[in-house]
This record gives structure tokens, sequence and C-alpha cells, in this order.
């Protein structure tokens, strides 16, 4: 696990009417450890397939706190912290409304997700606003990060991969910092 980012379980009530539980409750995220104000929500609904990512932005950047409301997703972060240890390591988990984990990612990372089954739906909530003037991101498949997406285990092919043009175009990790350093 990556210093800062915390997976979430939360208590799920269940009987035979369904099941309840909370997923945004401040006191239980203040004894994660998770002191933030989260400012914005946002809701997608992805084919299976769908990659989406990685996704930051380079000021006003958001925390994010991220969970499945339908089907999977294999959720990628990694760490774009220039004075962390852990800088250009990636971490992922499966998030699933079977599972119901939840991941907080802290300002600093850039995120992404394969969607594993079609229909799925993610929430998350941010600690700020999406500005599209600093909106960014690193290429998915970028080798030196070396991210394993588990294509095969999921029955997937990489030309199979539904991704966006802005996604396909992204920069890698290292062409990112060179771009950043030169201003």
């Amino acid at each position: 696990m990556i210093k800062g980012l915390v997976v979430i379980e939360p208590k799920i009530y269940r009987d035979e009417r369904g099941f309840f539980y909370e997923f945004f409750n401040r006191q239980q995220l203040l004894k994660y450890g998770i002191d933030e104000e989260f400012v914005q929500g946002n809701h997608s609904k992805s084919s299976f397939g769908v990659l989406r990512g990685l996704h930051f932005q380079v000021q006003q950047a958001q925390g994010k706190l991220i969970r499945v409301l339908k089907g999977e997703i294999l959720d990628v972060v990694v760490d774009l912290r220039k004075d962390s240890e852990t800088f250009g390591r990636y971490f992922k988990i499966l998030l699933s409304e079977g599972n119901r984990k939840m991941l907080f990612v802290p300002k600093g990372f850039a995120h992404g997700f394969l969607t594993l089954k079609d229909d799925t739906e993610i929430e998350y909530l941010c600690t700020d606003f999406y500005a599209p003037d600093f909106d960014s991101g690193i290429i998915w498949n970028d080798k030196e990060l070396g991210i394993d997406w588990e294509l095969e285990k999921y029955g997937l092919k990489e030309e199979e991969l539904i991704i966006s043009e802005k996604d396909k175009n992204q920069k890698t990790l290292k062409a990112f910092i060179e771009r950043e350093n030169s201003y």
C-alpha cells in the first residue's frame, strides 16, 4: 500500500429487505485519518472494457473517495508526489458492488480504472472542483510504470479496450516530468 491511500470496508447491514451502509460519514473518515472537505460528487457509467485515465489536475489537485455502485472495476492510482518515497509507483484494487470497498486517493495521484462488467457505475467525491484548464494525465500503458491491467485475466485484449482519444494521447510520466521542469 502506498502511504496516503486508504481502503475502506464499510460495515454493511443485511437482512431480508436488502442492505444498508454509510458510504460517507465524516466521523468515520476522521478515524481513517481522512480530514478532507468534499466539494463535488461525480457519477459515471461505462461499458465492459472501458479504460479511463490516468487523470489528474496539475493545479487544484483533487483528492477522491471512490466507490462502485454497480458492476466492477480495476482501480489504479499512480503516486505523482515528487517528495514521496513511492513517487512513480502504482497501486491497484478491485472495487465492486459485491465487495463495497471504497478507495480514498489523496491529492497528488493520477487515477484511472478499467471496467470489468457491462453497465458499471461508479461514484466519487472530490476535494476540489473540476478545472479543465489544469486537466492532465499519464498514458495508461506507460512502459516505465509497467502497470499490469490484468487484461488476460479479464478476457480482454489491448485492441479491444474502449479508450477516449484524449486518453490514447496522454504523455508518459517521464515526458510529463520533463515538461513540468521546463517551465
